[in-house]
């Protein structure tokens, strides 16, 4: 790369070869002017006002990639399913979600990506909901000019890849909830769980196909299942009796259905008693009593995840340990917390 040093004064009608910062503390950071602008009489102020005494002028060789190009390159492999980019400005591209849905980021191809060196890939944490048009990465070069080899490479690694950054859109699956125990069916107290969990499921714009009660007994409660199951249920959430306690009969209910199960207990906290089961295609959650106390539990990093057509494995369940510690905030600000990440 050649670089050719013009006095701001003289270069009027040169075009730039790289975009200008402008920083004004507390209110503005971005780019004053563009790669590709034509210098006029008019900027040569505002070029001075910024600190530019001189521009200079880009000549790459034949081996050698400017950074906007090259982020451009690197972000088209990256961005998968539904999502679009935008930019270059200041040498760095953008990947956004195109809809409302969940973000899949494959972390190993971004760990992969950024061993390179000069290359940056930051993206969010994955397996959260986003909304379209919400940021998801940024993609740039730490130079201004990298050479073509190394833009080459990053596009090998990426190749290898499908859908690095993507997103998975929410289905309105038909959710049922069945609320067990005595307490209740009896009318000794009044439910307060399954009100707050309809609220929960309709907030992830699941469709809420109905609420009915059970006993602490286990025929009856095996039987309410396949009774959702029959009348159309593709998930099936049951509150209530998932501890050891011998009184507790909910997970061997569940078991009775002939339904695979996947986990009955989780290192996430609050949630430690959950359990996922498929009966066929139709997930069954055994919902532990935290969710009527907790506002953030497992539930809500298991169940946006069927509802985006996900079958997790005890394998996703163990990965969910790193990061499974709710803190217990005053003010909750999940998503934007280190829960579940």
């Amino acid at each position: 790369m050649a670089l050719k040093k013009v006095r701001v004064s003289e270069a009027v009608g040169m075009v730039l070869g790289h975009d200008m910062t402008k920083i004004v503390p507390g209110e503005y950071k971005g780019p004053a002017f563009k790669k590709g602008h034509i210098i006029r009489q008019e900027d040569i102020p505002h070029l001075l006002n910024i600190g530019k005494e001189h521009i200079f002028l880009l000549e790459l060789g034949d081996d050698q990639v400017h950074e906007n190009d090259a982020a451009q390159r690197i972000a088209c492999l990256v961005g998968g399913a539904n999502t679009y980019l935008t930019g270059p400005a200041e040498g760095r591209v953008n990947i956004l979600a195109q809809y409302d849905g969940l973000l899949k980021v494959n972390r190993g191809a971004v760990t992969r990506i950024n061993s390179v060196d000069y290359t940056v890939l930051s993206t969010l944490h994955g397996n959260r909901l986003v909304n379209a048009g919400e940021i998801l990465a940024g993609v740039k070069v730490v130079p201004l000019i990298v050479a073509g080899e190394t833009i080459d490479h990053v596009e090998k690694i990426a190749g290898e890849y499908q859908d690095i950054v993507s997103i998975k859109p929410l289905q309105p699956l038909k959710t049922a909830i069945i609320t067990t125990g005595n307490e209740v069916f009896y009318g000794r107290i009044q439910d307060k769980f399954g009100p707050v969990l309809e609220e929960k499921i309709k907030t992830y714009k699941a469709a809420f196909s109905g609420l009915s009660f059970q006993p602490d007994d286990k025929e009856k409660i095996t039987q309410a299942i396949l009774d959702c199951a029959h009348a159309g249920a593709e998930v099936i959430v049951i509150t209530g009796g998932m501890s050891v306690d011998p009184d507790d009969v909910t997970p061997d209910a569940i078991r009775a259905t002939g339904a695979e199960i996947i986990t009955y207990g989780t290192p996430v906290l609050p949630g430690a008693m959950f359990m996922l089961a498929y009966l066929d295609n139709i997930a069954i959650l055994g919902l532990p009593a935290c969710g009527m106390f907790s506002k953030i539990t497992v539930f809500d990093l298991v169940f946006p995840r069927i509802l985006a057509g996900e079958k997790l494995s005890k394998q996703d369940f163990a990965e969910m340990g790193y990061g499974g510690l709710c803190m217990g905030c005053k003010e909750c600000f999940y998503p934007c917390c280190p829960f579940g990440k």
